[in-house]
Protein backbone atom coordinates (compact mmCIF):
# COMPACT_ATOMS: atom_id res chain seq x y z
CA UNK A 1 0.00 0.00 0.00
CA UNK A 2 1.05 3.66 -0.43
CA UNK A 3 2.11 5.51 2.26
CA UNK A 4 1.70 9.68 3.03
CA UNK A 5 4.39 11.74 4.78
CA UNK A 6 3.34 14.14 6.96
CA UNK A 7 6.02 16.83 8.37
CA UNK A 8 6.09 19.72 10.69
CA UNK A 9 6.37 23.22 9.22
CA UNK A 10 9.58 25.08 10.25
CA UNK A 11 9.14 27.62 13.42
CA UNK A 12 10.41 30.65 11.58
CA UNK A 13 8.14 30.06 8.69
CA UNK A 14 5.27 30.09 11.35
CA UNK A 15 6.41 33.13 13.16
CA UNK A 16 6.44 34.78 9.49
CA UNK A 17 3.17 33.73 8.78
CA UNK A 18 1.47 35.04 12.18
CA UNK A 19 3.27 38.17 11.75
CA UNK A 20 1.56 38.20 8.18
CA UNK A 21 -1.44 37.74 9.56
CA UNK A 22 -1.24 40.10 12.13
CA UNK A 23 -0.48 42.81 9.33
CA UNK A 24 -3.26 41.99 7.83
CA UNK A 25 -6.01 42.74 10.70
CA UNK A 26 -4.00 46.17 11.35
CA UNK A 27 -4.11 47.06 8.05
CA UNK A 28 -7.99 46.00 8.11
CA UNK A 29 -8.36 47.82 11.52
CA UNK A 30 -6.97 51.24 10.15
CA UNK A 31 -9.08 54.28 9.95
CA UNK A 32 -10.50 55.50 6.73
CA UNK A 33 -11.59 58.84 5.90
CA UNK A 34 -15.32 58.16 6.73
CA UNK A 35 -15.89 55.03 9.06
CA UNK A 36 -19.34 53.80 9.70
CA UNK A 37 -19.94 51.47 13.17
CA UNK A 38 -22.15 48.45 13.52
CA UNK A 39 -23.23 49.90 17.05
CA UNK A 40 -23.53 52.69 19.45
CA UNK A 41 -21.29 50.57 21.79
CA UNK A 42 -18.54 51.03 19.06
CA UNK A 43 -18.71 54.22 18.89
CA UNK A 44 -18.73 54.98 21.92
CA UNK A 45 -15.25 52.71 22.81
CA UNK A 46 -13.96 54.54 20.19
CA UNK A 47 -14.94 57.84 21.24
CA UNK A 48 -13.76 57.20 24.90
CA UNK A 49 -10.48 55.01 23.22
CA UNK A 50 -8.96 58.38 21.23
CA UNK A 51 -10.88 61.49 23.21
CA UNK A 52 -8.67 63.64 25.01
CA UNK A 53 -11.76 64.88 27.69
CA UNK A 54 -10.05 63.52 30.93
CA UNK A 55 -11.69 60.18 33.09
CA UNK A 56 -13.46 59.30 29.40
CA UNK A 57 -11.01 56.44 29.36
CA UNK A 58 -12.26 54.90 32.47
CA UNK A 59 -15.03 54.10 31.17
CA UNK A 60 -13.76 51.30 28.58
CA UNK A 61 -10.94 50.08 30.63
CA UNK A 62 -13.60 49.87 33.98
CA UNK A 63 -15.77 48.21 31.97
CA UNK A 64 -15.18 44.61 33.80
CA UNK A 65 -15.82 46.43 37.11
CA UNK A 66 -19.73 47.66 36.82
CA UNK A 67 -19.10 49.18 40.02
CA UNK A 68 -15.94 51.36 38.74
CA UNK A 69 -17.71 52.01 35.41
CA UNK A 70 -21.14 53.17 37.25
CA UNK A 71 -18.99 56.00 39.45
CA UNK A 72 -16.69 57.33 36.32
CA UNK A 73 -19.87 57.23 34.20
CA UNK A 74 -22.12 59.41 37.23
CA UNK A 75 -18.26 61.70 37.63
CA UNK A 76 -18.04 61.72 33.71
CA UNK A 77 -21.47 63.20 33.18
CA UNK A 78 -21.50 65.64 36.40
CA UNK A 79 -18.16 67.29 34.77
CA UNK A 80 -19.90 67.76 31.69
CA UNK A 81 -23.45 69.19 33.18
CA UNK A 82 -21.29 71.48 34.83
CA UNK A 83 -18.92 72.81 31.99
CA UNK A 84 -22.46 73.40 30.34
CA UNK A 85 -23.83 75.36 32.80
CA UNK A 86 -20.73 77.31 33.16
CA UNK A 87 -21.37 77.91 29.47
CA UNK A 88 -24.77 79.03 30.04
CA UNK A 89 -23.56 81.46 32.53
CA UNK A 90 -20.93 82.93 30.41
CA UNK A 91 -23.45 83.33 27.39
CA UNK A 92 -26.01 84.93 29.47
CA UNK A 93 -24.17 87.15 31.46
CA UNK A 94 -22.28 88.23 27.87
CA UNK A 95 -25.43 89.31 26.06
CA UNK A 96 -26.78 91.11 29.29
CA UNK A 97 -24.52 93.87 28.48
CA UNK A 98 -23.70 93.67 31.95
CA UNK A 99 -22.57 97.58 33.72
CA UNK A 100 -20.10 98.24 36.47
CA UNK A 101 -20.85 100.65 38.68
CA UNK A 102 -18.05 102.51 40.48
CA UNK A 103 -18.62 105.05 43.16
CA UNK A 104 -15.68 107.91 43.62
CA UNK A 105 -16.28 109.46 47.37
CA UNK A 106 -14.19 112.61 48.02
CA UNK A 107 -13.81 116.07 49.09
CA UNK A 108 -12.30 118.01 46.11
CA UNK A 109 -13.95 121.17 45.45
CA UNK A 110 -17.13 121.01 43.66
CA UNK A 111 -18.49 123.89 41.35
CA UNK A 112 -21.42 125.80 42.83
CA UNK A 113 -24.55 125.15 40.74
CA UNK A 114 -26.54 128.06 38.98
CA UNK A 115 -29.29 129.50 41.26
CA UNK A 116 -32.10 131.30 39.79
CA UNK A 117 -34.34 133.96 41.68
CA UNK A 118 -37.67 135.59 40.25
CA UNK A 119 -40.14 137.74 41.71
CA UNK A 120 -43.11 135.53 41.36
CA UNK A 121 -45.20 137.58 40.25
CA UNK A 122 -45.29 139.49 36.65
CA UNK A 123 -44.12 142.90 36.42
CA UNK A 124 -45.72 145.58 34.85
CA UNK A 125 -42.82 146.60 32.11
CA UNK A 126 -43.19 150.44 30.72
CA UNK A 127 -43.49 148.84 27.26
CA UNK A 128 -46.40 147.34 27.73
CA UNK A 129 -47.84 149.66 30.99
CA UNK A 130 -50.67 151.12 28.49
CA UNK A 131 -51.62 148.20 27.22
CA UNK A 132 -51.82 146.86 30.76
CA UNK A 133 -53.99 149.60 32.26
CA UNK A 134 -56.39 149.25 29.51
CA UNK A 135 -57.09 145.71 30.13
CA UNK A 136 -57.34 146.63 33.85
CA UNK A 137 -60.13 148.79 33.38
CA UNK A 138 -61.43 146.35 31.18
CA UNK A 139 -61.27 143.47 33.39
CA UNK A 140 -62.70 146.16 36.32
CA UNK A 141 -65.72 147.16 34.09
CA UNK A 142 -66.53 143.15 33.67
CA UNK A 143 -66.40 142.59 37.20
CA UNK A 144 -68.81 145.13 38.06
CA UNK A 145 -70.95 144.15 35.46
CA UNK A 146 -70.68 140.85 36.08
CA UNK A 147 -70.86 140.53 40.32
CA UNK A 148 -71.79 144.08 41.13
CA UNK A 149 -68.25 144.10 42.53
CA UNK A 150 -66.38 147.75 42.44
CA UNK A 151 -62.47 147.94 42.57
CA UNK A 152 -62.52 151.51 43.22
CA UNK A 153 -63.12 152.43 39.97
CA UNK A 154 -64.81 155.46 38.49
CA UNK A 155 -67.07 155.19 35.58
CA UNK A 156 -65.73 158.62 33.99
CA UNK A 157 -62.02 157.12 33.69
CA UNK A 158 -64.06 154.06 32.09
CA UNK A 159 -66.03 156.81 29.74
CA UNK A 160 -62.58 159.32 29.00
CA UNK A 161 -61.05 155.32 28.44
CA UNK A 162 -63.48 154.15 25.93
CA UNK A 163 -64.11 157.56 24.08
CA UNK A 164 -59.85 158.05 23.80
CA UNK A 165 -59.94 154.52 21.92
CA UNK A 166 -62.43 154.26 20.01
CA UNK A 167 -60.88 155.92 16.86
CA UNK A 168 -58.55 152.52 16.77
CA UNK A 169 -58.50 149.17 16.70
CA UNK A 170 -57.75 149.26 20.81
CA UNK A 171 -57.59 146.32 22.93
CA UNK A 172 -60.87 146.64 23.90
CA UNK A 173 -62.02 145.59 20.28
CA UNK A 174 -60.28 142.38 20.87
CA UNK A 175 -61.18 141.84 24.15
CA UNK A 176 -64.26 142.35 22.86
CA UNK A 177 -64.14 139.16 20.80
CA UNK A 178 -63.57 136.88 23.62
CA UNK A 179 -65.83 138.36 26.18
CA UNK A 180 -66.25 137.39 29.90
CA UNK A 181 -69.70 136.09 30.44
CA UNK A 182 -71.89 134.30 33.29
CA UNK A 183 -74.80 132.26 32.40
CA UNK A 184 -77.09 129.44 34.39
CA UNK A 185 -75.51 126.02 34.50
CA UNK A 186 -78.54 124.39 32.63
CA UNK A 187 -76.94 126.49 29.35
CA UNK A 188 -73.98 125.25 30.21
CA UNK A 189 -74.88 121.55 30.17
CA UNK A 190 -72.55 120.41 27.44
CA UNK A 191 -69.46 122.55 28.53
CA UNK A 192 -66.70 120.16 29.58
CA UNK A 193 -66.01 120.41 33.43
CA UNK A 194 -62.84 122.04 34.45
CA UNK A 195 -63.25 122.19 38.28
CA UNK A 196 -66.19 120.21 40.82
CA UNK A 197 -69.17 122.37 41.24
CA UNK A 198 -68.97 124.79 44.25
CA UNK A 199 -71.48 127.33 42.87
CA UNK A 200 -74.20 127.85 45.84
CA UNK A 201 -76.16 129.76 42.36
CA UNK A 202 -75.61 127.15 40.52
CA UNK A 203 -74.06 129.72 37.95
CA UNK A 204 -71.20 129.23 35.42
CA UNK A 205 -68.49 131.77 34.09
CA UNK A 206 -66.34 131.18 30.95
CA UNK A 207 -65.29 132.42 27.60
CA UNK A 208 -65.30 131.13 24.35
CA UNK A 209 -62.42 130.92 21.70
CA UNK A 210 -63.83 130.61 18.10
CA UNK A 211 -62.09 129.96 15.07
CA UNK A 212 -61.99 132.60 12.06
CA UNK A 213 -65.34 131.58 10.52
CA UNK A 214 -66.45 131.31 14.42
CA UNK A 215 -67.47 127.49 13.20
CA UNK A 216 -65.09 125.50 15.26
CA UNK A 217 -65.53 126.72 19.48
CA UNK A 218 -64.22 125.99 22.31
CA UNK A 219 -65.80 126.92 25.35
CA UNK A 220 -63.90 127.49 28.23
CA UNK A 221 -66.13 127.29 31.56
CA UNK A 222 -65.68 127.45 35.22
CA UNK A 223 -67.52 127.09 38.17
CA UNK A 224 -64.97 129.82 40.80
CA UNK A 225 -65.65 133.42 38.82
CA UNK A 226 -61.88 133.40 40.42
CA UNK A 227 -60.61 131.05 38.36
CA UNK A 228 -62.50 132.48 35.51
CA UNK A 229 -61.43 136.15 35.79
CA UNK A 230 -57.61 134.73 36.42
CA UNK A 231 -57.08 132.44 33.25
CA UNK A 232 -59.26 135.09 31.31
CA UNK A 233 -56.77 137.84 32.15
CA UNK A 234 -54.02 135.53 32.01
CA UNK A 235 -55.01 134.89 27.85
CA UNK A 236 -55.10 138.91 27.01
CA UNK A 237 -51.87 139.22 29.17
CA UNK A 238 -49.89 136.92 27.20
CA UNK A 239 -51.44 138.22 23.66
CA UNK A 240 -49.97 141.49 24.58
CA UNK A 241 -46.91 140.45 25.32
CA UNK A 242 -46.58 138.38 22.04
CA UNK A 243 -47.19 141.67 20.38
CA UNK A 244 -43.78 142.89 21.34
CA UNK A 245 -41.52 142.84 18.34
CA UNK A 246 -38.29 143.35 20.53
CA UNK A 247 -38.27 141.29 23.71
CA UNK A 248 -36.11 143.54 24.80
CA UNK A 249 -37.95 145.86 25.47
CA UNK A 250 -38.99 143.78 28.70
CA UNK A 251 -35.35 143.60 29.84
CA UNK A 252 -35.95 146.14 32.76
CA UNK A 253 -34.23 144.85 35.71
CA UNK A 254 -35.02 145.88 39.30
CA UNK A 255 -32.21 144.09 40.99
CA UNK A 256 -31.51 146.53 43.69
CA UNK A 257 -35.56 146.40 44.76
CA UNK A 258 -35.71 143.01 44.95
CA UNK A 259 -32.72 141.74 46.00
CA UNK A 260 -31.26 143.65 48.99
CA UNK A 261 -27.81 141.64 49.84
CA UNK A 262 -25.98 138.88 48.15
CA UNK A 263 -22.89 137.26 49.13
CA UNK A 264 -20.94 133.96 48.29
CA UNK A 265 -18.63 132.62 50.89
CA UNK A 266 -18.57 135.81 52.63
CA UNK A 267 -17.98 137.83 49.78
CA UNK A 268 -20.22 140.24 47.91
CA UNK A 269 -21.78 139.57 44.67
CA UNK A 270 -21.69 142.19 42.20
CA UNK A 271 -23.27 142.69 38.84
CA UNK A 272 -21.01 140.16 37.05
CA UNK A 273 -22.34 137.69 39.08
CA UNK A 274 -25.90 137.13 37.86
CA UNK A 275 -27.61 137.87 34.82
CA UNK A 276 -30.86 138.65 34.03
CA UNK A 277 -34.12 137.30 31.99
CA UNK A 278 -38.10 138.23 32.21
CA UNK A 279 -40.54 135.22 32.69
CA UNK A 280 -44.24 135.35 31.74
CA UNK A 281 -46.06 134.19 34.74
CA UNK A 282 -42.90 135.08 37.35
CA UNK A 283 -41.52 138.38 35.92
CA UNK A 284 -38.17 139.43 36.60
CA UNK A 285 -35.38 136.09 37.26
CA UNK A 286 -32.19 137.01 38.20
CA UNK A 287 -29.61 133.64 37.64
CA UNK A 288 -26.80 133.48 40.23
CA UNK A 289 -23.15 131.87 38.63
CA UNK A 290 -24.66 131.35 35.23
CA UNK A 291 -21.76 130.28 32.69
CA UNK A 292 -19.30 133.10 33.73
CA UNK A 293 -16.03 133.17 33.35
CA UNK A 294 -14.88 132.70 37.27
CA UNK A 295 -17.65 130.26 38.25
CA UNK A 296 -18.39 130.00 42.04
CA UNK A 297 -16.97 126.79 43.80
CA UNK A 298 -17.30 125.28 47.27
CA UNK A 299 -15.66 122.47 49.15
CA UNK A 300 -17.56 123.26 52.70
CA UNK A 301 -21.11 122.92 53.33
CA UNK A 302 -23.33 125.34 55.80
CA UNK A 303 -24.79 128.69 55.18
CA UNK A 304 -21.29 130.94 55.48
CA UNK A 305 -19.97 128.71 52.78
CA UNK A 306 -22.90 129.07 49.96
CA UNK A 307 -24.89 131.70 48.60
CA UNK A 308 -26.87 134.04 50.88
CA UNK A 309 -29.48 136.31 49.83
CA UNK A 310 -31.93 139.17 51.14
CA UNK A 311 -34.87 139.53 49.09
CA UNK A 312 -37.33 142.19 49.43
CA UNK A 313 -41.24 141.30 47.89
CA UNK A 314 -42.33 144.55 47.08
CA UNK A 315 -46.04 144.46 45.35
CA UNK A 316 -45.80 147.92 43.51
CA UNK A 317 -45.50 147.69 40.08
CA UNK A 318 -46.99 143.97 40.13
CA UNK A 319 -50.00 142.47 38.39
CA UNK A 320 -52.57 141.26 41.24
CA UNK A 321 -54.87 139.38 38.60
CA UNK A 322 -52.51 137.07 37.52
CA UNK A 323 -51.12 136.06 40.97
CA UNK A 324 -52.65 135.82 44.23
CA UNK A 325 -49.36 134.75 45.99
CA UNK A 326 -45.96 137.10 47.22
CA UNK A 327 -42.82 135.90 47.73
CA UNK A 328 -39.89 134.58 45.70
CA UNK A 329 -39.11 131.85 42.77
CA UNK A 330 -36.13 129.19 43.59
CA UNK A 331 -34.87 126.80 41.53
CA UNK A 332 -31.21 125.23 41.50
CA UNK A 333 -29.93 123.85 38.64
CA UNK A 334 -26.95 123.24 36.43
CA UNK A 335 -25.00 125.83 34.18
CA UNK A 336 -25.69 124.65 30.81
CA UNK A 337 -29.49 123.81 31.66
CA UNK A 338 -32.33 126.51 31.29
CA UNK A 339 -34.15 127.48 34.52
CA UNK A 340 -37.79 125.79 33.88
CA UNK A 341 -39.27 127.83 37.00
CA UNK A 342 -42.67 126.34 36.52
CA UNK A 343 -41.39 122.90 36.50
CA UNK A 344 -38.51 122.68 38.65
CA UNK A 345 -38.46 125.62 40.72
CA UNK A 346 -40.35 126.24 44.41
CA UNK A 347 -41.92 129.36 46.24
CA UNK A 348 -40.26 130.80 49.36
CA UNK A 349 -42.44 132.35 51.76
CA UNK A 350 -41.82 136.00 52.40
CA UNK A 351 -40.92 137.28 56.32
CA UNK A 352 -39.21 133.84 57.66
CA UNK A 353 -35.50 132.21 56.72
CA UNK A 354 -35.29 129.64 54.40
CA UNK A 355 -32.03 127.37 54.25
CA UNK A 356 -31.55 124.91 51.31
CA UNK A 357 -29.39 122.31 50.98
CA UNK A 358 -28.58 120.42 48.17
CA UNK A 359 -26.30 117.41 47.10
CA UNK A 360 -25.13 116.40 43.81
CA UNK A 361 -25.30 113.88 42.01
CA UNK A 362 -24.45 112.54 38.64
CA UNK A 363 -25.54 110.02 36.70
CA UNK A 364 -24.00 108.69 33.16
CA UNK A 365 -26.06 106.19 30.82
CA UNK A 366 -24.53 104.10 28.52
CA UNK A 367 -26.27 104.42 24.77
CA UNK A 368 -25.83 101.87 22.20
CA UNK A 369 -26.54 98.73 22.75
CA UNK A 370 -27.13 99.77 26.73
CA UNK A 371 -30.16 101.39 26.38
CA UNK A 372 -32.01 104.04 24.03
CA UNK A 373 -30.32 106.98 25.50
CA UNK A 374 -28.09 109.77 23.99
CA UNK A 375 -25.15 111.79 25.14
CA UNK A 376 -25.97 115.09 23.76
CA UNK A 377 -29.05 115.14 21.73
CA UNK A 378 -27.23 115.21 18.49
CA UNK A 379 -29.08 111.72 17.03
CA UNK A 380 -32.41 113.18 18.03
CA UNK A 381 -34.12 114.36 15.11
CA UNK A 382 -35.76 117.52 16.57
CA UNK A 383 -33.56 120.95 16.60
CA UNK A 384 -32.63 122.64 19.71
CA UNK A 385 -34.15 125.83 20.30
CA UNK A 386 -32.17 126.42 23.74
CA UNK A 387 -28.91 127.45 23.98
CA UNK A 388 -27.96 125.10 26.26
CA UNK A 389 -26.57 121.11 26.35
CA UNK A 390 -29.66 118.87 25.51
CA UNK A 391 -31.88 117.45 28.60
CA UNK A 392 -34.93 115.75 27.98
CA UNK A 393 -37.16 119.00 28.92
CA UNK A 394 -35.44 120.92 26.33
CA UNK A 395 -36.42 118.42 23.84
CA UNK A 396 -39.82 118.46 24.96
CA UNK A 397 -40.31 122.24 24.29
CA UNK A 398 -38.18 122.31 21.26
CA UNK A 399 -40.45 119.11 19.33
CA UNK A 400 -43.92 121.14 20.98
CA UNK A 401 -42.53 124.41 19.20
CA UNK A 402 -41.51 122.99 16.16
CA UNK A 403 -44.90 121.46 15.45
CA UNK A 404 -46.97 124.67 17.14
CA UNK A 405 -45.04 126.81 13.75
CA UNK A 406 -45.10 124.01 11.45
CA UNK A 407 -49.42 123.16 12.39
CA UNK A 408 -50.64 127.04 13.54
CA UNK A 409 -48.48 128.90 11.60
CA UNK A 410 -47.02 130.69 14.79
CA UNK A 411 -45.30 129.84 18.02
CA UNK A 412 -46.10 129.63 21.67
CA UNK A 413 -44.73 132.77 23.38
CA UNK A 414 -43.23 130.56 26.47
CA UNK A 415 -41.06 129.08 24.62
CA UNK A 416 -38.12 129.98 22.47
CA UNK A 417 -38.93 131.55 18.95
CA UNK A 418 -37.50 129.44 16.09
CA UNK A 419 -36.00 131.65 13.32
CA UNK A 420 -38.40 133.33 10.40
CA UNK A 421 -41.16 132.77 13.54
CA UNK A 422 -43.65 134.76 15.45
CA UNK A 423 -45.08 134.75 18.49
CA UNK A 424 -49.14 133.98 18.53
CA UNK A 425 -51.87 136.62 19.02
CA UNK A 426 -54.84 137.27 18.41
CA UNK A 427 -54.50 140.91 16.29
CA UNK A 428 -52.64 138.91 13.66
CA UNK A 429 -54.11 135.36 14.22
CA UNK A 430 -57.30 135.33 14.73
CA UNK A 431 -58.59 131.86 15.30
CA UNK A 432 -55.63 131.79 18.24
CA UNK A 433 -56.77 130.88 21.35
Amino acid sequence: GGSVKSGNMPEGEKTRQCKQEEQQQKEEKQEGLIEFYGSYQELFQFFCSNTTIHGAIRLVCSKKNKMKTAFWSVLFFLTFGLMYWQFGILYREYFSYPVNLNLNLNSDRLTFPAVTLCTLNPYRYSAIRKKLDELDQITHQTLLDLYDYNMSLARSDWSTLSTRKRSSRSLLHHVQRHPLRRQKRDNLVNLPENSPSVDKNDWKIGFVLCSENNKDCFHQAYSSGVDAVREWYSFHYINILAQMPDAKALDESDFENFIYACRFNEATCDKANYTHFHHPLYGNCYTFNDNSSSLWTSSLPGINNGLSLVVRTEQNDFIPLLSTVTGARVMVHDQNEPAFMDDGGFNVRPGIETSISMRKEMTVRLGGSYSDCTEDGSDVPVQNLYSSRYTEQVCIRSCFQLNMVERCGCAYYFYPLPTGAEYCDYTKHVAWG
